[in-house]
């Protein structure tokens, strides 16, 4: 079967791996002079920064990215974090802010920071939701009618920013508790050796040895489609058959690609109304360890930043020797993308109340948003992985599956698209 990918991005490169290796006939467009999109390394002073994602696995070696990479023969090793994650609190649970100091918490120990009625009442529901998980309102909602604690929501704020980059109230309940019962089922975070580049380079290196081709700088123009189903790819006017076609670009600009033909109105109108989600990382450059650790600080009570990561506690060679690369990341509410420079600003400002007396310096600061976003699809909206024409299925962030924490959204929305077409 010949397979046409478009995208060399993250979920590109995954199903073109496991394609490959079945045996098919690949080859992937991608309209960058480069591989991997928002999952590979830059340079900035010797150290590896990320285009995009966190050097960071959700799920560690236990997660489904590193199931799908394992399936493909992938070389990538996956370093399991210790601790997954920890929330900086104050001292004093009833100080607002970190003012008085602060502590570090491991993550499963969120509720010591609420009431003793609340945390009684928190264990009667996790109990009670295992059977019964909730639906129909936001994660915050939820969180306001059966807790009603300021502190449950800031940490919900907290780790739905770093995880998601939403917010509690932009998160779906059904998509708050199916992450949980990920988490539970796959384990915590981890570590890929050289970074985002260390993967994708593995899964470039699967699809070129099984005869796959990776075309850089080649922008797809459109997907030929007949009879209603894609039969290949316009490329610098060149037309490229295939009996498949998988796209790594979202699906408002996969059905943009469909010039010549009449997809669905009401597909069309609903991936329009898709919404992105956004963020901005501000990338460290210390001369000491800030965290001290290779888990998430998860910063409920900062004005911007949500979590941050020290990499070079597991891997040393993402920055130059006796350096340490520290990432923070922030979600960018839907009504403040206009004011950028403002969020980057309270956002550096947390980091230097954070770290006041640190040696370190600010390397970059990056944001995403509109063509350029955290995910194409915000966490818990994603319309799945078919459309309305037969043989064209869109993979990637604008495509992840359930419960799925940003690149192990886009590997279960892979294993996904897998089983649909074989």
């Amino acid at each position: 079967m010949k397979v046409a990918i478009i995208g060399a991005g993250l979920g590109g490169l995954l199903t073109g791996a496991s394609l490959a290796k079945d045996g098919h006939e690949v080859d992937i467009f991608e309209r960058l002079p480069v591989y991997g999109g928002r999952f590979t390394n830059i340079d900035c002073k010797g150290f590896q920064l990320s285009t995009g994602a966190l050097h960071m696995v959700p799920h560690g070696p236990g997660g489904p990215l590193a199931s799908l990479l394992r399936d493909v023969g992938a070389d990538a090793e996956i370093v399991r974090c210790n601790p997954m994650a920890v929330i900086r609190v104050p001292k004093n649970r009833k100080e607002k802010d970190y003012n008085g100091g602060f502590k570090d918490i491991p993550f499963n120990q969120f509720g010591t920071q609420f009431s003793l009625w609340h945390r009684i009442k928190l264990f009667f529901l996790l109990a009670s939701t295992k059977k019964n998980p909730p639906t129909g309102v936001s994660f915050e909602e939820w969180i306001n009618h059966n807790l009603n604690e300021n502190n449950a929501r800031k940490i919900a704020d907290s780790f739905c920013g770093w995880a998601l980059s939403l917010r509690s109230k932009d998160v779906p309940v059904e998509e708050a508790f199916s992450i949980v019962r990920n988490l539970y089922k796959y384990g915590g975070t981890g570590v890929p050796i050289g970074g985002c580049k260390g993967i994708s380079d593995a899964l470039a290196d699967v699809i070129n040895q099984n005869g796959g081709h990776i075309h850089l700088k080649s922008e797809v123009e459109e997907i030929l489609v007949e009879d209603g189903a894609a039969s290949g790819v316009i490329v610098g006017g060149k037309e490229y058959p295939a009996d498949l076609v998988i796209s790594d670009i979202g699906h408002p600009q996969t059905a943009s690609l469909c010039k010549n033909s009449d997809i669905d109105a009401e597909y069309t109108r609903n991936v329009e109304d898709i919404k992105a989600s956004a963020g901005v990382k501000i990338c460290l450059g210390a001369n000491e360890p800030l965290i001290g650790h290779s888990g998430v600080l998860l910063t409920p009570l900062c004005r911007r930043i949500n979590g941050i990561n020290e990499v070079t506690n597991i891997d040393p060679e993402l920055a130059p020797p006796g350096k340490h690369l520290v990432m923070a990341h922030q979600a960018v509410t839907w009504d403040r993308i206009g004011n950028l420079e403002e969020e980057i600003e309270m956002g550096l400002k947390d980091l230097e109340e954070l770290f006041a007396g640190k040696d370190y310096e600010v390397l970059l600061v990056q944001s995403y948003h509109n063509g350029w976003p955290v995910n194409r699809a915000a966490s818990g909206s994603d319309p799945g992985n078919k459309t309305p024409v037969e043989n064209l299925y869109v993979v990637g962030d604008g495509a992840k599956g359930e419960g799925g924490i940003e690149i192990e959204g886009i590997a279960l929305g892979v294993m996904n698209t897998l089983s649909l077409i074989q």
